[in-house]
């Protein structure tokens, strides 16, 4: 073996070594996040906080407003801005109202196919190493300094190609989540004044509609 081939022999020994090192280090992070977030989720009976939400792909938009969710799998998106919005779900069934039309939709939630659906997890709903083929760090930069972002990959075919989740490491706070489409859509939702384990009633989990709104069932 001549001089150059032992200097390329060595190079890529080097790479290798390299390559092993920071995989091993990665993996040793991210396990015990993943385990961490895991069981916080697993504990919260309920969770509030100021949104935002951008949607990339196509037309895209910008909207706030508040959510709430509550164990097991209930939740409520009211929009504010641009224009009022309003989706609730029972853990069952998912209802769509926008005030400014004369009815509501309604829907099952397995079978809605509606970009909210994935936040069942934040409460225990589902199940991270179970749900997903691939968890990992994300080759993006988070959207506040010093927080982590996971890429996942889901097992079963989903509305969503892969989800994005930003976290504080240190108390596990959701900061971001991202759903990506399999056309490369993507919406971004941002949190803040996040509340956990806030007193929450069932009543607001269930929708009436108003007076004169005729509530339409999407098959």
């Amino acid at each position: 073996m001549n001089d150059q081939m032992l200097k390329k022999f060595f190079a890529f020994l080097f790479l290798l070594c390299v390559c092993q090192l920071m995989a091993a280090g990665q993996s040793s992070e991210l396990d015990p996040l993943i385990d961490r977030l895991q069981a916080k989720y697993n504990k919260l009976a309920s969770l509030s906080a100021d949104f935002t939400q951008i949607h990339t792909g196509g037309q895209s938009r910008r909207e706030s407003g508040r959510v709430l969710l509550k164990k097991p799998g209930k939740m409520r998106w009211d929009y504010t801005s641009p224009e009022a919005k309003l989706f609730i779900s029972d853990g069952k069934t998912l209802y769509e109202y926008v005030p400014a039309e004369k009815y509501a939709s309604k829907s099952s939630i397995k079978d809605s196919g509606d970009m909210r659906a994935p936040f069942a997890f934040l409460l225990g709903r589902g199940n991270l190493r179970r749900d997903f083929k691939t968890i990992e760090f994300a080759k993006e930069a988070p959207a506040r300094a010093g927080n982590k972002v996971l890429r996942m990959v889901p097992k079963r075919a989903a509305d969503f190609r892969e989800l994005l989740v930003e976290v504080e490491p240190t108390s596990l706070q959701i900061a971001r989540l991202t759903l990506i489409e399999s056309g490369g859509a993507r919406s971004d939702f941002l949190f803040s004044n996040v509340q956990e384990n806030p007193a929450v009633s069932p009543a607001q989990f269930v929708f009436k509609a108003p007076p004169g709104v005729e509530v339409r069932t999407n098959d």
